[in-house]
């Protein structure tokens, strides 16, 4: 475990994939973390995986719950006495289907976790620190954010939001906070598995880069973006497909 750096993260939904490897990456280069997810189980089993508690704290609820939110700022104020960086990766896909058989309900409820959630932790962590010290903000979107696509029109609906929302922000943030994002393609998580499960090698066969994408590869895009050899990119949202898109636009 490398010399500890003095800043500190907040990574929701990293009890596992995407959201666990973006906290293990930020914890190798020396960062501390607090980490959101549902269950207190499996966080105390990623807190363990990170190093135990002088790396990262945990604390369990739902990240659209905005008592939630006000008591993981807390507690990271509490811990480490600041929050330099944000990760809003939690995300939800309820639904596979046309948009318009979908209930206002289910649309609601995917804007609410898939974008104002991000919009309110980012609100809280600049108003708890980053608004008189800086810091940066990535927003995990998807490659459903960059165009319509059968069945899932809810979630790239959301996507797309989020990925305006990450530019308004950067804008309104300068100079003092960088807001970016990361658009996945299929990343072989449990969040992503029906859409590759039993297919593997034909899904990735249409990749141009041959494989679908890993949580690492995610979490090395992120610790880019939340250091300072991105000081100068703010507002973007970087694509992360393995060349997926190419295809489809030659389509």
């Amino acid at each position: 475990m490398t010399e500890q750096s003095g800043r500190a993260a907040i990574v929701t939904a990293a009890s596992r994939g995407i959201g666990l490897a973006i906290a293990a990456a930020l914890v190798a280069r020396g960062d501390r973390v607090l980490i959101t997810g549902r269950h207190p189980e499996t966080l105390a089993e990623a807190v363990a995986t990170l190093g135990g508690g002088e790396h990262a704290v945990a604390v369990a609820g739902k990240a659209h719950d905005e008592a939630h939110q006000d008591e993981a700022v807390a507690r990271a104020m509490a811990e480490f006495g600041r929050v330099d960086y944000l990760v809003n990766n939690v995300g939800t896909n309820p639904v596979f289907g046309p948009l318009v058989d979908q209930t206002a309900e289910v649309m609601r409820k995917v804007l609410d976790i898939n974008v104002i959630a991000a919009f309110s932790w980012t609100q809280k962590v600049h108003r708890a620190w980053m608004g008189q010290h800086g810091g940066a903000v990535v927003n995990v979107s998807s490659v459903a954010s960059l165009g319509p696509a059968p069945g899932i029109g809810a979630y790239g609906l959301s996507k797309a939001a989020l990925s305006y929302l990450t530019a308004q922000l950067a804008l309104e943030l300068a100079p003092g906070v960088r807001v970016n994002g990361v658009a996945p393609a299929v990343v072989k998580t449990r969040f992503a598995q029906a859409l590759y499960a039993d297919r593997e090698d034909q899904v990735a066969g249409s990749y141009p880069l041959g494989r679908l994408g890993e949580p690492d590869d995610v979490a090395g895009a992120v610790t880019y973006l939340l250091s300072e050899h991105a000081s100068w990119v703010t507002g973007q949202t970087i694509v992360l497909d393995g060349g997926s898109t190419l295809v489809r636009n030659l389509q």
